[in-house]
């Protein structure tokens, strides 16, 4: 059988402000009750909520150092000068050189060029290699985004060199801000910018909108790169509510009805053409074969003349010829294959390893070094082992003669704080409470994995080593009506801060139809009937839960938890709950 997972029911929402909201809107009880536990109870906030408005978005200006930013882009275009676009290797990043880039060519800028960090021989951020590679091209400006608020160093060396910077970035700053003509990020502490939750592309769409106040341009001529944002926003995890969420929602809206070729390429290699693409699309689905270009290593000559993996990224996103775009998809798709391959192959070492150490069963975290696992994929197999194991987990493999790695938590438990007490062990660490990055002598290893697993024994709430289900109400079979489902659709685009609602359901049963699907026979599928008056029977489908199928099938009673969608086929649409977890009733 699966984990067990503990059930949570979220506090409710207060009874009297849900019934009027209720009868104010015609909203169902129970959708009026998920908008007062989101602090959605007034009419006019429900408004904002269903009808998000470009005219919501807030001045760019607003922004600390925004003025000085559209001044020297301003300067820079009206000089010729040449201008490079800098950006992080990730989903985030080359989404961001790509919308700043795109721009910038669309104003008539010919002399300038792109670059991307290549994860293996720079690392994150701004890069010694990448400011020198600016000067021996004559670059006088560079615009670096989603990363550059920690790069002190790198900007005070390219000011010697007679390089401005300008930083667009989303992360928290250091003690000293770099000596860049402008730093755009809305987490300064003296920024007092009304959101400072954008991602990075979402800080770069603020500098083109601000350039385009400044110059009279009107806002309809950068809409259409609000694909590149909405993607930005979804894979980066950040949250979907104040200016996200009417980013995203105009996003998604262009990238369904006409994305720019290169996504386009990518949305047909997934499969979604012709499908109503969500942001669950992008987060697991286009958004991983963007990354995946940057997680790959690329032999690159000591001019600099080979491209990061992350180059190509740009590339596939930049193209404006059909053809051109498809054939960067397939590359970037080939990529994420060897990716998933190398992902697989590593996960199972990883498992095996610690199957065939008794020790690791007893332990509340795991610490697993092997210097010959590829750096860009250590992150994604720390969160796969979560999915077995549950408990904070630390992949570390070698990388030009340190020992680097990438470290994930469970809900409450704070990551950072135990990587940060073993700070003395370590050459550099960053990140937060969910994920930490870290580097290290490889002597210091064994210190590491001692000390951190010592700490989380020490700190952790043993009810975080158990998986948590979080239920946003109880909800009959009954209410799921065509008015509810309409609703329901209006609270998307779902994500971190408008989470799509999970509902609670007992004392439900299979007729005896339910079937094993997928390539593995993995997946549940079942028709579940609630015999409350009316008696009401939904479909449903349960991932990865195969162990359940024989007392399903047998019509045995379960309780179930799921969230509702829409399901698509053959012309129809119809609800479908997916299952998120099962409880038998005995």
């Amino acid at each position: 059988m699966p984990i067990e997972k503990r059930w949570v029911l979220k506090p409710q929402g207060d009874p009297q402000r849900t019934a009027q909201l209720a009868a104010a809107t015609g909203i169902p009880k129970v959708l009026a009750n998920l908008l007062v536990q989101r602090g959605i109870d007034t009419y006019e906030s429900v408004s904002r909520f269903f009808n998000p408005k470009l005219s919501d978005l807030h001045d760019p200006f607003l922004m600390k150092d925004m003025d000085k930013a559209v001044r020297r882009i301003d300067e820079a275009v009206s000089r010729g000068e040449k201008i490079m676009v800098y950006g992080d290797y990730d989903v985030d990043g080359t989404t961001a050189v790509a919308l700043v880039y795109i721009f910038l060519r669309q104003q008539g800028v010919k002399d300038m060029l792109f670059y991307i960090p290549d994860r293996y021989t720079e690392g994150y951020g701004i890069s010694k290699l990448g400011v020198d590679y600016a000067k021996r091209q004559g670059v006088n400006l560079i615009i670096a985004l989603d990363c550059g608020i920690k790069a002190v160093e790198k900007v005070a060396y390219a000011n010697q060199l007679g390089i401005d910077f300008i930083i667009c970035d989303h992360h928290l700053p250091g003690e000293e801000i770099p000596a860049a003509v402008a730093v755009l990020d809305p987490k300064r502490e003296d920024d007092t910018y009304p959101f400072d939750e954008l991602s990075g592309c979402g800080v770069g769409f603020k500098l083109v909108q601000g350039y385009c106040q400044m110059k009279g341009i009107p806002f309809e001529h950068i809409m259409p790169l609000l694909d590149l944002v909405v993607v930005s926003t979804a894979a980066d995890i950040v949250p979907l509510v104040d200016e996200n969420r009417i980013l995203a929602h105009y996003g998604l809206l262009k990238l369904n009805e006409n994305p720019r070729k290169g996504l386009q390429s990518i949305i047909k290699i997934c499969g979604l053409e012709g499908h109503k693409i969500t942001i669950d699309d992008i987060v697991f689905k286009i958004g991983p074969r963007i990354n995946a270009a940057g997680r790959m290593a690329v032999d690159r000559e000591e001019d600099m003349t080979a491209p990061s993996g992350g180059h190509a990224a740009v590339n596939l996103l930049v193209e404006r010829d059909e053809d051109l775009a498809d054939a960067f998809g397939v590359l970037i798709d080939s990529s994420n294959q060897e990716r998933k391959s190398i992902d697989r192959s590593v996960t199972q070492e990883a498992h095996r390893y610690i199957e065939s150490h008794p020790e690791y069963r007893m332990l509340k975290s795991t610490v697993i070094y092997n210097p010959k696992w590829m750096k860009g994929i250590v992150g994604i197999v720390a969160s796969r082992l979560i999915e077995t194991y549950y408990r904070p987990t630390v992949i570390l493999t070698m990388s030009n003669g340190f020992v680097t790695g990438s470290a994930r938590s469970v809900p409450g438990f704070d990551l950072y704080q135990a990587v940060e007490s073993c700070a003395d062990l370590l050459e550099n660490f960053g990140g937060h409470m969910y994920a930490a990055g870290l580097t290290m002598k490889p002597e210091n290893v064994q210190e590491f994995t001692r000390r951190f697993n010592e700490y989380v024994e020490k700190h952790i709430d043993p009810s975080m080593l158990v998986p948590q289900v979080e239920i946003d109400s109880e909800l009959l079979f009954s209410d799921v009506t065509p008015s509810f489902m309409a609703t329901l659709e209006a609270f998307q685009p779902f994500g971190p801060g408008n989470t799509a609602p999970v509902f609670m359901t007992r004392g439900v049963s299979n007729r005896g139809d339910a079937r094993l699907v997928g390539a593995e026979r993995e997946h549940l599928r079942m028709d579940l009937t609630q015999r409350q008056k009316p008696n009401t029977t939904l479909a449903a489908i349960a991932f990865q839960q195969p162990a359940y199928y024989e007392w399903i099938k047998g019509g045995r009673p379960i309780d179930v938890c799921y969230t509702v969608v829409e399901n698509h086929y053959r012309g129809k649409t119809s609800p479908q709950l997916r299952i998120k977890d099962i409880k038998i009733v005995r």
